[in-house]
């Protein structure tokens, strides 16, 4: 049976299975000209956010469909949550579909169900950094750059086939020498910048917003050490993941013009 595509009624209850994190559609390319106005369109309403990552994304979120809790403690939290309560006559739906650990490759397993399922207008993705740990550790599993770049490839191709007019919003992984992160770090930072060069070159491909976390960061330990905002070198803390939510909606609104409305209140 083919599922009905999420509506206003759907807001924040996201966790359909327990336990494997579902995922949305590949997001398809926007024209460079597109801007969505939603505020003032009806047929621009009732959109569904997706965010898809590993544990960052994550945010420890809830398993079921308690709606308390499906949306995590992160970034995505803060996002789903400004926006809903910003804009209650829209009918936006957001999801929440990270998992701790996952890798671009464990996104591809579920990738059928916890994205494509979903059908998302807009698709959030931030992955990469259980990549770097995997080559790092030498696992058997660890993927070459090249196979990085050409899974995720995959990923927004198939979502794209699905739903032409989906919006991608690909995120930069980042890490910092903080704990121990500082073991092997000359390989975590090279690594993670390598990854981070084909996330740039495959939001170029698609068309996708690009959201550049580690500049976010880079200038906010001007004002803070780097473990006040990753305490562990790969994990934001509370006023981080407010930062990446902040960078998010700015970089969003320029494709979304109804997000504006925040970057004018700043």
């Amino acid at each position: 049976m083919k599922e009905k595509k999420p509506t206003r009624r759907n807001f924040l209850v996201s966790a359909i299975l327990a336990g494997t994190g579902a995922g949305l559609l590949p997001l398809s390319s926007f024209t460079a000209s597109r801007e969505v106005n939603i505020a003032g369109n009806d047929s621009e309403k009732d959109l569904v956010f997706l965010f898809q990552g590993d544990s960052i994304t994550d945010g420890n979120r809830g398993r079921n469909t308690d709606p308390n809790h499906i949306m995590g403690h992160g970034y995505a939290f803060s996002i789903a949550s400004r926006i809903g309560a910003d804009f209650p006559a829209s009918g936006f739906s957001f999801y929440n579909r990270g998992i701790s650990g996952n890798t671009v490759s464990d996104l591809q397993k579920r990738w059928q169900e916890d994205t494509l399922r979903i059908q998302p207008d807009v698709l959030s993705i931030l992955i990469g950094i259980n990549d770097v740990n995997a080559v790092i550790e030498a696992r058997p599993d660890a993927l070459t750059i090249d196979q990085f770049e050409n899974v995720y490839r995959q990923l927004l191709k198939d979502m794209q086939a699905i739903k032409p007019d989906v919006l991608f919003v690909l995120g930069l992984p980042f890490v910092y020498a903080v704990g121990k992160r500082k073991e092997n770090w000359n390989a975590w930072k090279q690594e993670t910048l390598e990854r981070a060069a084909r996330v740039k070159k495959l939001a170029m491909e698609f068309n996708a917003v690009l959201i550049d976390y580690p500049m976010v960061f880079d200038k906010a330990i001007s004002k803070a050490p780097p473990e006040y905002w990753i305490w562990d070198g790969v994990h934001p803390t509370v006023p981080a993941h407010e930062l990446m939510a902040r960078a998010w909606i700015s970089g969003v609104s320029q494709r979304l013009h109804f997000l504006k409305k925040y970057i004018s209140d700043q």
